[in-house]
């Protein structure tokens, strides 16, 4: 198999309005140190209540509480908020690109949010 084309798609996402923003907005909001360790809590935060969810369980709600704050916190910057949506943009068309690979192969992935 040649991979020119796969490498031709990496360069275009590379190149894609939704890398560059979001890139650029990461390097803006990573550059604080508090930002940047308040969003990593909100990220573990957010995987374990989904975790919980996924497997029936009831939310700790010790977590529930400080993964509220802490959205508030961070959705209260504006410069935050605009990197988070713009990460979930690129995501987004990744999740767009990867069904049509996977679509393209005949493989049945079974991978909810993709159908």
């Amino acid at each position: 198999m040649e991979y020119s084309t796969a490498h031709r798609l990496a360069q275009e996402i590379r190149q894609s309005e939704e890398y560059q923003t979001y890139h650029r907005l990461k390097d803006e909001v990573m550059s604080d140190e508090t930002t940047a360790a308040l969003i990593k809590e909100y990220r573990k935060l957010q995987v374990s209540l989904q975790m919980a969810a996924v497997s029936g369980k009831t939310p700790d709600t010790d977590d529930m509480q400080r993964f509220q704050g802490i959205s508030a916190l961070l959705f209260g910057k504006p410069e935050v908020s605009q990197y988070m949506l713009a990460e979930m943009r690129l995501q987004q068309t990744l999740a767009d690109i990867f069904k049509i690979v996977t679509e393209a192969s005949g493989l049945d992935m079974n991978i909810p949010g993709l159908g």
